[in-house]
């Protein structure tokens, strides 16, 4: 049976930022004259907590620093806005084949994010060229609800915009502090590990896939 809906529960489910993300992040903190690298490693186990803005607040935290983490995070999204110009951006494996074929057989499409909405926006425009925020019949971001994930508040909200039972749709997530919210929610999930994510332990329950297909429009899943 076809889901009503599939909901890409993320950016990172479409495509990959996170090294764009960390030399964003490097580029506002020397910018800001501080004294702060987050090297790849460091980054990728700071990925464990949801949201860049609770990133830089936690990390000023633990060294004991006063920073204005709204004001950085701001400019972290304009230089990732910049690099992703530059570098460009391109669906990850399987997105496009799985998005024409859900749309051809009437599934409808959601993004059910909690990253800001300039990040959300900015990394639509750098997809343009093979889909765009007219595809998707919910947009989520992160000021639409006052928990982010892993609470499950922004797929509770998307469930009721679009009128459809857990058992009806279907969630993809990258990571699995991110797959917490569409297990919490009652969602059928699968694992698309991001490169942040890649051999971590998602809850239990979740289909893991290294790449996305057109077969999970009808329910087949070819598990890592």
């Amino acid at each position: 049976m076809l889901p009503k809906a599939i909901l890409f529960g993320a950016i990172g489910t479409l495509t990959e930022t996170s090294e764009l993300q960390r030399q964003a992040f490097n580029a506002a903190f020397a910018e800001a004259g501080l004294n702060w690298v987050w090297d790849r490693d460091s980054y990728l186990a700071m990925l464990h907590t949801v949201g860049g803005q609770r990133r830089i607040e936690l990390f000023a935290a633990s060294r004991g620093e006063d920073v204005d983490a709204v004001a950085l995070h701001g400019a972290k999204v304009d230089h990732f806005r910049k690099l992703a110009e530059t570098v460009g951006l391109r669906p990850r494996p399987g997105v496009m084949e799985l998005i024409e074929t859900a749309q051809a057989s009437g599934v409808q499409l959601g993004l059910v994010s909690t990253t800001g909405p300039d990040t959300l926006a900015l990394v639509l425009n750098g997809l343009a060229d093979w889909l765009s925020a007219g595809d998707f019949a919910y947009l989520g971001d992160r000021t639409l609800v006052m928990r982010p994930k892993p609470a499950p508040d922004i797929y509770l909200q998307a469930l009721d915009v679009l009128g459809f039972a857990p058992e009806e749709v279907l969630a993809i997530e990258d990571t699995p502090e991110s797959a917490q919210a569409a297990v919490a929610a009652g969602i059928r999930t699968i694992a698309f590990a991001g490169e942040a994510a890649a051999g971590r332990t998602f809850p239990q329950g979740c289909d893991v896939v290294a790449e996305l297909s057109a077969e999970l429009v009808n329910g087949q899943v070819a598990a890592e």
